[in-house]
């Protein structure tokens, strides 16, 4: 980021700042969905914590929300929560993945059988969570508060026809977060990545520079992709974390009161954005409403099973080749938490 780009962004926080009533702590905590906390899980997880802090600190942390990517694209405000810029923010796995790289081992594809798996993994007390958010903290410098999935599996949509089997993902232009791993499962199955930040999705999808995408149907609804985008293939090939960080000095520098209240109003507020995902999958504001505007099919499990036969082999061969015996043993051991975890149901 620019030093002008700095200077004007730390000028509007402040601003911003400055019209709410003073507090001994304020925590700006920033995330790119909407802030409505019925319509995304980082909605909900920023509107809990910020309720939970704000009344059991007594007003002497205040909370300040900047939600839909008020304050930049998602690398750009990682940035600034390393910096001290900003407090703490919800992020994608392609914006972590600029900062650490090896969050790109969750992208293994159709290694998570359901989402039961799925979220028993994917959480800071799992046996990969306290590996994955110990390495990450001691390359970044960051203290993770959450960990959690991105809002459920991911699907296709595109604007071309329906996805019922690998061939018909050839020469589709997908739009994929900046991640090599999710332009590798693409480019495997014949497909044109196109990377793209999320600020630019919509219009990409529009105006046709990409043909489709892939997210978690909960993201899909509230990007309205439905507007521009016919066809919803169910494929659930892949689920990518969500992880929420906060400024590592800033985080030390509180008093342990005001730290143990940090930690479990992050956690339950995980907790919550968690749920919320699931309950805007199962409601009227997920699937039946994309159905009601898209041509929806679902990829049965003989075809996923020759799609996972192609860009399985893909991607470890990306993360064996870029991340080297490190990325290989991160990824063992994602998928032998797996297999513990699938011993639970």
């Amino acid at each position: 980021m620019s030093f002008i780009k700095t200077v004007t962004l730390g000028l509007a926080i402040a601003c911003l700042s400055a019209q709410a009533h003073a507090a001994d702590v304020t925590i700006r905590l920033a995330h790119l969905n909407p802030d409505d906390p019925f319509k995304s899980h980082s909605g909900a997880m920023a509107a809990v914590f910020k309720s939970l802090v704000e009344s059991n600190s007594n007003g002497a942390i205040e909370v300040q929300l900047f939600a839909n990517g008020q304050l930049g694209k998602d690398n750009e405000v990682i940035d600034q929560v390393r910096s001290g810029l900003v407090e703490s923010t919800i992020s994608s796995s392609g914006g972590i993945a600029q900062h650490y790289p090896l969050v790109g081992v969750f992208d293994i594809p159709f290694a998570f059988p359901n989402i039961g798996v799925a979220s028993r993994v994917m959480t800071m007390d799992s046996s990969f969570g306290k590996k994955f958010v110990t390495d990450l903290e001691s390359k970044t410098e960051l203290k993770v508060l959450g960990l959690l999935d991105s809002g459920g599996f991911f699907a296709f949509s595109n604007s071309k026809k329906p996805i019922t089997s690998v061939v018909d993902m050839e020469g589709l232009r997908i739009r994929t977060m900046t991640l090599p791993t999710h332009e590798a499962i693409v480019s495997s199955l014949g497909g044109q990545p196109t990377p793209l930040p999320w600020a630019e999705v919509y219009t990409a999808l529009q105006t046709g520079v990409a043909d489709g995408q892939m997210n978690p149907i909960p993201v899909i609804a509230f990007a309205k992709f439905d507007e521009v985008q016919k066809y919803l293939s169910i494929t659930n090939h892949v689920i990518t974390p969500y992880v929420w960080t906060m400024n590592e000095d800033f985080y030390a520098g509180l008093s342990d009161e005001h730290k143990n209240l940090i930690n479990w109003a992050s956690e339950v507020a995980t907790e919550s954005g968690r749920a919320m995902s699931r309950v805007i999958e199962a409601s009227d504001s997920g699937l039946p409403a994309l159905a009601a505007k898209m041509e929806v099919n679902v990829v049965p499990p003989a075809e996923q099973a020759k799609f996972a036969e192609i860009a399985q082999p893909a991607v470890r061969s990306l993360i064996e080749e870029q991340y080297g015996a490190e990325g290989t043993d991160m990824l063992d051991a994602l998928l032998s938490s797996i297999e513990e975890e699938k011993k639970a149901f």
